[in-house]
C-alpha cells in the first residue's frame, strides 16, 4: 500500500470531503458530495467557496480561514452547503495551512444530518449613506470585545446605464455585497455605481470577484474598484464622523474615487488620534492679543489664541477637523484650563481674558459644567473671564444654547459672539441669545475706509447693539483709517495688528496716538 493511499484513507476516516482552496476558490476537491449526483471533484472545481455556502455562514468561514496560523488546525465552524435545488446540507468544516503549500488552504468537511430545505429569506435591502453611518454607530456602541471592523468601498464603473441586464446585475450585486457584509445587513448603496459595506477585518473574501461574477451572469464585463478602510475599535462617534468625511470625499470624486477611500479613511483616523494626543498632552500654546478701547487705546482685555506646532502656526486646519469629528469639546476645555492656569500666575495681575469655545461644545452641558468646575475653587477669576463663541452656524437649538450661556453669565463669566455679521442668522442670534459682546466680522472692517456700504452696515449694527446694551468689538483693525472709521461709528473696542500682535504673555503697551493713555487694563465696563 502506498503512503499516499494510506494518508488518504486516514483523512477520509475523519472527514467526508477534502478541499484545497486557492485564494477562496476550490482548486481541488475529493469525497462524498452533499447529495446524490453531486461529485465535488467536478461540480465544485474552480468555484468560489462563497458560492457553495449559504449566506448565513459565509462570513464566519472566511473569518476562520483568514485567521489561520501556519501549522495550526482551525476550530470547527458550522456551515450549510448548497445543493443547487433550493436545499442545503449541514456540515462541520476545519481548515489547515501548511507553509510550504501557501497560498493553498486545506479543508476537511464532515456532513451532519440529511439534506434539508433552505428557508426562503428575502435579502435585506441595501442601506443608504445615513443608514450605513447609523449601523456603524450602533455596532460600535455595543463595545465589548467584538471584532475589529473595516469599511469597504466598491465602485463599479458602467453599472449606472440602462437596460434589463444592468437592472438584474444591479440587484444581484446588491444582494452579494449584503451577503458579504456584517450580519448580512451592513451594505449600502451610495450612488448608482458606488457601494460601501461594513465587514470584520478578518474577512478577506474578494468583493471585486463577487461583483464581476454577478455582472458576468448577465453578460456584463465589469471592472470594479475596491478599497478597504480600517475602523478597528475606534470610539463610535469618532468612527461615524470619520467615515462620513471619507465617504463624502469619495462621492465628490470621479472615476477613481474607490482607489483613494482606504487611504482617506486611514488618514482621517490617524489625524483624529493625533489630535486627541495633542489635547491629552497639552501640546499647544496660547498667544495673547490685546483688545483696546477705541476712544482711549487702553487695553481692555486679551484674547487667548490657540497655537499648534509653535506660536506662528494658526489652528484653522486642526480646529476644523476637530469640529467635524466631534473632538473640539476636549480642546475647548483644555484651552480654558491652560488659560486659567496662566491667569493665576504671578505677573498676570488682574488681566482679563477671552477664551474661544466652538458652538459645537455648547450643544451639550459638558463644556459649561467643566468650566464651572475649573473655576469653583477661585470664583473671583470668573469676573476676569469671557467666553467667545466661534462657528455659530453649529447653534441649531438656540433655546438650549441660551440656557447654557445663561449658566455662564449667572456665574459672572461674560459671553461674546465671534465673527458677527448682518445676515438673518446673526440677527436671530442677537435676538434670542443673552450675550454681552459681539465681535464684528473682520471682512466688514477690512473694507470700511473705502466702502460706504460696509460703513452703513456696521453703523446700523452698532446702533442695534447699543439699544440692546451689547458691547461691540471690531476685529482685524490694521490701519489708523480703519480704527478712526469704526470709532466714529460708535464701536466700543478694537482688535488687530494696529494695536498689538499675539504674544506669549499679555503685553499692555498698545500703540496709541499722542494724548491717549497706554497700558491701562480696564474693567469689562
Amino acid at each position: 500500500m502506498s503512503m499516499k493511499s494510506r494518508l488518504l484513507g486516514m483523512a477520509f476516516a475523519s472527514a467526508d470531503v477534502l478541499l484545497e482552496l486557492d485564494r477562496g476558490r476550490v482548486a481541488f476537491a475529493l469525497g462524498a458530495g452533499p447529495a446524490p449526483g453531486i461529485d465535488p471533484a467536478t461540480a465544485w472545481a474552480g468555484q468560489s467557496l462563497d458560492d457553495l455556502l449559504d449566506a448565513s455562514c459565509r462570513n464566519a468561514v472566511m473569518a476562520r480561514i483568514a485567521g489561520l496560523q501556519p501549522g495550526v488546525r482551525s476550530t470547527p465552524v458550522d456551515i450549510r452547503v448548497l445543493t443547487g435545488d433550493g436545499r442545503a446540507r449541514a456540515a462541520s468544516l476545519r481548515a489547515f495551512a501548511l507553509p510550504e503549500l501557501a497560498p493553498f488552504i486545506s479543508c476537511a468537511l464532515s456532513w451532519e444530518g440529511a439534506v434539508h430545505d433552505v428557508p426562503a429569506e428575502r435579502p435585506k435591502a441595501a442601506l443608504d449613506a445615513r443608514g450605513l453611518l447609523q449601523r456603524l454607530g450602533a455596532v460600535l456602541a455595543l463595545g465589548g470585545t467584538g471584532p475589529e471592523l473595516t469599511v469597504d468601498f466598491v465602485q463599479v464603473p458602467g453599472l449606472d446605464g440602462e437596460g434589463e441586464a444592468r437592472r438584474r446585475a444591479n440587484a444581484a450585486i446588491e444582494t452579494r455585497l449584503q451577503a458579504h457584509s456584517l450580519d448580512q445587513a451592513s451594505a449600502a448603496r451610495l450612488a448608482p455605481d458606488r457601494f460601501a459595506l461594513i465587514r470584520e477585518s478578518s474577512d478577506i473574501s474578494d468583493l471585486a470577484e463577487a461583483v464581476r461574477a454577478a455582472g458576468a451572469a448577465e453578460g456584463l464585463d465589469l471592472s470594479p474598484i475596491t478599497s478597504r478602510g480600517e475602523i478597528g475599535r475606534c470610539e463610535a462617534a469618532i468612527a461615524v464622523r470619520t467615515l462620513r468625511l471619507a465617504l463624502e470625499d469619495c462621492l465628490k470624486d470621479g472615476a477613481d474615487a474607490g482607489v483613494h477611500f482606504g487611504e482617506r479613511l486611514k488618514r482621517t483616523v490617524q489625524d483624529a488620534d493625533r489630535f486627541r494626543g495633542i489635547v491629552r498632552e497639552r501640546q499647544f500654546t496660547l498667544a495673547w492679543q490685546p483688545i483696546v478701547a477705541l476712544d482711549t487705546r487702553a487695553v481692555h482685555h486679551f484674547e487667548a489664541l490657540t497655537r499648534f506646532g509653535g506660536a506662528g502656526q494658526a489652528p484653522t486646519g486642526p480646529i476644523s477637523m476637530a469640529e467635524e469629528l466631534g473632538l473640539i469639546e476636549g480642546l475647548d476645555l483644555a484651552v480654558a484650563e491652560k488659560a486659567l492656569g496662566q491667569l493665576r500666575q504671578p505677573g498676570f495681575g488682574l488681566t482679563k481674558a477671552a477664551i474661544n469655545v466652538s458652538a459645537v461644545s455648547l450643544t451639550s452641558d459638558a463644556y459649561v459644567q467643566g468650566l464651572l468646575r475649573m473655576t469653583a475653587s477661585v470664583p473671583d477669576i470668573r469676573k476676569r473671564l469671557m467666553v467667545e463663541i466661534t462657528e455659530t452656524t453649529a447653534l441649531q437649538d438656540l433655546d438650549a444654547a441660551n440656557a447654557r450661556i445663561g449658566a455662564l453669565r449667572n456665574a459672572g463669566i461674560k459671553v461674546c459672539l465671534d465673527d458677527f455679521g448682518v445676515g438673518a442668522a446673526s440677527l436671530d442670534y442677537l435676538r434670542r441669545l443673552q450675550i454681552d459682546v459681539v465681535k464684528i466680522d473682520g471682512g466688514f472692517v477690512r473694507d470700511i475706509a473705502a466702502d460706504r456700504t460696509a460703513r452703513s452696515m456696521i453703523g446700523h449694527l452698532v446702533e442695534l447693539c447699543r439699544d440692546m446694551k451689547v458691547l461691540t468689538v471690531a476685529e482685524m483693525v490694521e490701519t489708523e483709517p480703519q480704527a478712526d472709521a469704526v470709532r466714529a461709528l460708535g464701536v466700543d473696542y478694537g482688535q488687530g495688528w494696529l494695536f498689538g500682535r499675539p504674544t506669549a504673555v499679555p503685553a499692555v503697551t498698545a500703540s496709541a496716538p499722542a494724548g491717549r493713555r497706554r497700558g491701562e487694563v480696564a474693567s469689562w465696563g
